[in-house]
C-alpha cells in the first residue's frame, strides 16, 4: 500500500466526492455560525445541521467538506495517548434526500480500494443487527465476505440524539494484524483490543423518533459519513500515532527541536509535554485564524486554556523563553496550502500568541511556586482538597485556568474545591454586572408582541424624506386605540413612511408628521419584523386612524447622520489598511452627532497609527469620492468584494455601499452621495471594550465646528484666569510651572531642616527595648519619601534602630518602618513588623526585612499602632 501524505489524502477524497457530483465547499469556520448549542464546531454534520433540519436548503443536495474541529471534551487525555486530540479535520460525504445507502457504501468501497488501493483483505465493515439492507449491500453488492461483516447492537450502530432524525450507521474498519490484537478466537470489530481500527462511518438517517419512541421512516432519508483525516493518515502511512503523521510529526519535530529532548514515543513525562504542545498548537493556531480572541470566557477561555497548558508543558521541557508564536508558522506551513486563512492571517496569529505567551509569562512563575507551596500544605497538614478562593486566586492573579490548576494537583494526587472556587467567580461576576437595559427599552421589548397581526410598511427613505401615509393603527400604552389626542405619546404604524428605522447600528430618524389638524413628533423609529413602529408625541390636535397625514423626515439630522455612517465605511476599510485584515467590525453606533466604531484587534492602537488613520480617513473625504448604493446578489456582492459576513443569513438581493473604488460594504443605512459632504473627521477616543475589541470614538462635520469652538472658549476663559491671551498661555503656563517648582524646592528643603532639627532629639529621647532603639514619630502632610530620606539619616547615625514613622494626608495614614542592618541578622524584619502595626489603624502592607510601608484608613489609631511597635520589640 503506497504511502500516501496528509495534505494528498484530503485533496484525494474531496476530488473523488466531486466526481460523484458533489458540491466541495471549503471548511466552515470554527466559530459556529447559528448554532448557540455549541461552543466550538466540532464534527463534519455540525455546520450542516441547517440543511439536514430542513431549517435551510443547501447549495447542493451532495455535498462533501474537510471540516475543522476542535474537542475538549476528553482534554486530560490528549498527550497521554497516541490518539487523542483537540485539534483534527473530519472527511465527510453528504447527501440531502438524494441518493441512500447503496451509493453511499458503494462509492466509499470504491474510493478506499481503488483511489487509496487498501487491501481488501484488510478491510471488514459493522452494520446495525436489524440492517438487512445496508448487510445486502455489502455482501451481494459489493462482495465483502459474509464473515467480515459483523451486526452489532444500537449502542455501537445506529446514531440518535433524544428525539428527532435518527437511523443506523456501518463503519468500516482497517485491519492492522494479529500482533495487534488480543489472541482470542472471535477478535473481530467491536473487540476492545487494538487491532481493528474504525476510520470511517456511513449514517443512514431514515427514521423520524417521536417523544413515544416510535420510529417514523422519512420521506427523503439524508447520507452523513464521517472520516477522520489524521485516523486515515496512519493508515495509510503505517504508524501507530497521529503524532508520527507527516503534517504534525513536522510540528512535533520542532517541539524537539527547541526543547533539546529526545521523543521516545513513549509515555514519559517529556513525551507527554511534547504531545502537547503538539496537538495544542495546531488548536490554537486554527481558532486564531477564525477570529477567536484569548479571553476569560466562553471560545476565548479554550484557547487560553490550550495556549497556557501549552505554555507550562514548555516550561516543564526546560523551554524558559517565549516559543509558541514561532512554533504556529511550522503549523502554517504544514496546513497553509488548504487552509488560505492560516497563510492570509499568519502575522496576526503571531502577534496575538506573543502577546497572550508574554502575558502569561509575566505570572506563570510566580503562579507555579505559589502553587506548590500549596501543594506542600496540603500535604503536611494531610488534606487533599485545595480550597476554592485559592484556586480563584491562581486563576484571578496569576492567570492560571482552573483546568491548569486541577491538571498539577492531580501530577501530585490532590484536588479543587470546583463548587468553592465557581462561588467566587460568581461573586467577582455579581459585582461587574450592570444593567444593561432602560425600562423604556423593556417597554418596547414587551411591546413587540401587538404587532404581530400587522401589514408590513413600505420604506420610502432612500429615494425621498417627504411623502404621504395612512395611518394603519394606533397603540397608546401597547394597547390598540383610534386616536391619540394632544399632549399622548404613543405608536404610529403607517402604510408607508420615508423615516429610517433604527438598524445596522443606525439611529432611526426623527422628524414631524402633519395631520389634517395636528402636529405630531416623531422621537424614534423601530422596525419589527418590516413593520416601523414610530413612537410620536401629539404636539396639537389629534390623530386617527386611516387618516392621510404628510411624513416629513428632519433632513439635517439625516444628513448628519448619512455623514457619520459613510465614514465609518472609510473607517472600516482605513483601520484594514493600517492594523491589519485581521480587523473586522464588532459593532457600531452612528447618530447626528458622532460616531462610534468597534472593531477587533488584539492591542491598544499607538498614537502614530491613530494620526495615520484619521489621516487616511480625511484623505478619502477631500478626494470627494463618489458614494453609490447597488441591489446586486450575494454572489455578485462577494465578487466585487464588498465587506460583510458573508455566513450570516441574507436574501437573494443585497443592498451595496461603495465609496468610490475605496471601499465596498454590503449596508441597510443611509448615506451620503460624495465623501466631500463629510466634511472632516476626528478622532476623538480609542479605548478596549472587551477582550480583543477596540472602540473609536469620533465626530464629523459641524461637530467639529462645535468642538472647536468650546475648546477655543475653554482656552479663553484659560488665558483670562492666568491675566495673559490665548497666543501667551503656554508661557504662561511654563513660567508658573517653574515657579511651582522653585516654590516646591524651596518647601521641601525647609521641611528638610525641619525634620533634620529635631533628628538629636528624637534619637537622645527614643527608649532602648531588649537593646534594641525605638524611634517613634508621627508627622502631618509629609509624603513617604520625607520619611524614608530621615530613616536614611538615623541609620547612618547610629545602630541597633528601628524606626517606624506614621505620616497623615487628606485623612490618611502611611505607615513605614526601617530596620538597621546590624538587627537585621537577629532576625527582626520590617515587612513583618508593618502587617501588624499597619492592623492596629485598619490598614496593612509589607515590605522588605529592612524597609517596609503601609496604608491605612483611621488617623484616630496611630498611637495605638506605634505602641505595637513596642509591643513586638519586647
Amino acid at each position: 500500500m503506497e504511502k500516501i501524505g496528509l495534505n494528498e489524502l484530503r485533496s484525494m477524497f474531496l476530488e473523488f466526492y466531486q466526481s460523484k457530483g458533489h458540491y466541495a465547499r471549503k471548511s466552515f469556520s470554527l466559530v459556529p455560525e447559528k448554532d448557540k448549542s455549541l461552543l466550538l464546531i466540532n464534527s463534519g454534520m455540525a455546520p450542516l445541521k441547517p440543511y439536514f433540519a430542513g431549517l435551510e436548503t443547501p447549495p447542493s443536495k451532495r455535498m462533501t467538506t474537510c471540516q475543522k474541529c476542535i474537542r475538549t471534551g476528553d482534554i486530560e487525555n490528549v498527550g497521554h495517548t497516541s490518539r487523542h486530540a483537540t485539534f483534527f479535520e473530519m472527511l465527510g460525504s453528504f447527501s440531502f434526500g438524494d441518493y441512500f445507502k447503496l451509493d453511499s457504501l458503494v462509492w466509499g468501497w470504491e474510493f478506499i480500494t481503488q483511489v487509496l488501493k487498501m487491501p481488501e483483505e484488510r478491510l471488514w465493515a459493522s452494520i446495525y443487527e436489524e440492517d438487512m439492507e445496508a448487510f445486502d449491500i455489502w455482501k451481494n453488492t459489493i462482495g465483502l465476505p459474509e464473515e467480515r461483516i459483523v451486526a452489532l447492537g444500537k449502542e455501537d450502530n445506529f446514531w440518535e440524539i433524544g428525539t428527532g432524525p435518527c437511523g443506523p450507521c456501518s463503519e468500516i474498519y482497517y485491519d492492522r494484524g494479529e500482533s495487534f490484537g488480543c489472541g482470542k478466537p472471535d477478535c473481530k470489530p467491536g473487540c476492545d483490543c487494538d487491532r481493528y481500527v474504525e476510520f470511517w462511518n456511513h449514517v443512514f438517517t431514515q427514521f423520524n423518533k417521536d417523544e413515544a419512541g416510535n420510529y417514523t421512516p422519512l420521506a427523503h432519508p439524508n447520507i452523513d459519513t464521517g472520516m477522520g483525516l489524521e485516523r486515515l493518515a496512519c493508515i495509510m502511512q503505517d504508524v501507530d500515532s497521529i503524532f508520527n503523521v507527516d503534517t504534525i510529526k513536522y510540528i512535533l519535530d520542532e517541539v524537539v527541536q527547541l526543547s533539546g529532548i529526545k521523543y521516545e514515543h513513549g509515555t514519559a513525562k517529556t513525551d507527554v509535554s511534547i504531545r502537547i504542545i503538539t496537538d495544542h498548537i495546531r488548536s490554537v493556531t486554527f481558532m486564531i485564524s477564525d477570529g477567536i480572541l484569548p479571553s476569560n470566557e466562553g471560545r476565548g477561555y479554550v484557547l487560553r486554556r490550550l495556549l497556557r497548558r501549552a505554555a507550562r508543558h514548555g516550561r516543564l521541557l526546560g523551554i524558559s523563553k517565549s516559543f509558541l508564536a514561532d512554533l504556529s508558522r511550522k503549523v502554517i506551513e504544514s496546513s497553509g496550502s488548504a487552509y488560505l486563512e492560516l497563510e492570509e492571517k499568519k502575522d496576526y496569529i503571531y502577534k496575538i500568541l506573543s502577546v497572550e505567551e508574554e502575558k502569561f509569562s509575566a505570572t506563570i512563575d510566580q503562579g507555579t511556586a505559589i502553587i506548590y507551596d500549596y501543594i506542600k500544605e496540603l500535604k503536611d497538614t494531610g488534606n487533599t482538597v485545595l480550597p476554592g478562593d485559592k484556586a480563584f486566586k491562581l486563576y484571578d492573579t496569576y492567570g492560571f485556568p482552573l483546568e491548569l490548576t486541577q491538571e498539577i494537583l492531580a501530577e501530585n494526587g490532590l484536588t479543587a474545591d470546583v463548587d468553592g472556587f465557581n462561588k467566587n467567580m460568581l461573586h467577582q461576576k455579581e459585582q461587574a454586572r450592570a444593567a444593561r437595559k432602560t425600562e423604556d427599552d423593556e417597554g418596547w421589548a414587551e411591546g413587540n408582541a401587538i404587532f404581530v397581526d400587522e401589514e408590513p410598511t413600505e420604506f420610502v427613505g432612500y429615494d425621498t424624506l417627504l411623502c404621504e401615509s395612512i395611518i394603519n393603527n394606533i397603540f397608546l400604552n401597547n394597547h390598540p386605540v383610534n386616536k391619540l389626542q394632544e399632549g399622548d405619546s404613543g405608536i404610529l404604524l403607517l402604510n408607508k413612511t420615508p423615516f429610517y428605522a433604527e438598524g445596522g447600528g443606525q439611529v432611526s430618524d426623527t422628524g414631524i408628521i402633519n395631520g389634517k389638524n395636528s402636529v405630531i413628533n416623531v422621537q424614534s423609529v423601530t422596525n419589527i419584523n418590516g413593520i416601523y413602529a414610530h413612537k410620536v408625541k401629539i404636539i396639537q390636535g389629534e390623530i386617527e386612524i386611516g387618516e392621510i397625514v404628510e411624513s416629513q423626515v428632519d433632513i439635517q439630522n439625516r444628513n448628519n447622520t448619512a455623514r457619520n455612517h459613510t465614514c465609518t465605511h472609510i473607517l472600516h476599510k482605513a483601520l484594514k489598511e493600517v492594523l491589519g485584515n485581521h480587523v473586522e467590525q464588532a459593532g457600531s453606533n452612528v447618530n447626528p452627532e458622532s460616531l462610534r466604531f468597534d472593531f477587533t484587534h488584539f492591542e491598544a492602537v499607538s498614537k502614530e497609527e491613530l494620526q495615520k488613520i484619521e489621516s487616511i480617513v480625511n484623505e478619502k473625504i477631500n478626494y470627494f469620492l463618489p458614494v453609490k448604493t447597488q441591489i446586486m446578489t450575494v454572489e455578485e456582492a462577494k465578487k466585487s468584494g464588498a465587506i460583510a459576513l458573508f455566513d450570516e443569513k441574507y436574501g437573494e438581493k443585497v443592498r451595496v455601499v461603495s465609496v468610490g473604488d475605496y471601499s465596498t460594504e454590503l449596508c441597510g443605512g443611509t448615506h451620503i452621495t460624495n465623501s466631500g459632504q463629510i466634511g472632516a473627521f476626528r478622532i476623538i477616543s480609542e479605548n478596549g471594550i472587551a477582550a480583543g475589541v477596540r472602540r473609536i470614538e469620533a465626530i464629523t462635520g459641524a461637530s467639529i465646528y462645535k468642538k472647536l469652538r468650546a475648546e477655543e472658549e475653554l482656552i479663553n476663559s484659560a488665558a483670562e484666569a492666568l491675566k495673559t491671551n490665548a497666543a501667551g498661555l503656554l508661557n504662561k503656563i511654563n513660567l508658573l510651572n517653574d515657579e511651582y517648582k522653585a516654590s516646591k524646592k524651596e518647601l521641601d528643603e525647609l521641611k528638610k531642616q525641619t525634620m533634620s532639627a529635631g533628628l538629636d532629639d528624637m534619637i537622645a529621647n527614643a527608649p532602648v527595648i531588649n537593646e534594641v532603639r525605638l524611634i517613634t514619630h508621627t508627622f502631618k502632610d509629609y509624603d513617604i519619601n520625607d520619611l524614608r530620606s530621615l530613616s536614611d539619616d538615623i541609620r547612618a547615625k547610629i545602630k541597633s534602630v528601628i524606626i517606624v514613622f506614621a505620616t497623615e494626608n487628606n485623612n490618611k495614614v502611611t505607615f513605614m518602618v526601617s530596620v538597621s542592618d546590624d538587627l537585621l541578622e537577629k532576625g527582626y524584619h520590617a515587612g513583618n513588623m508593618i502587617k501588624k502595626i499597619a492592623a492596629a489603624a485598619g490598614g496593612g502592607g509589607g515590605g522588605k526585612a529592612d524597609m517596609a510601608q503601609a496604608g491605612a484608613k483611621d488617623p484616630t489609631k496611630i498611637q495605638d499602632a506605634l505602641d505595637v511597635a513596642a509591643t513586638l520589640i519586647s
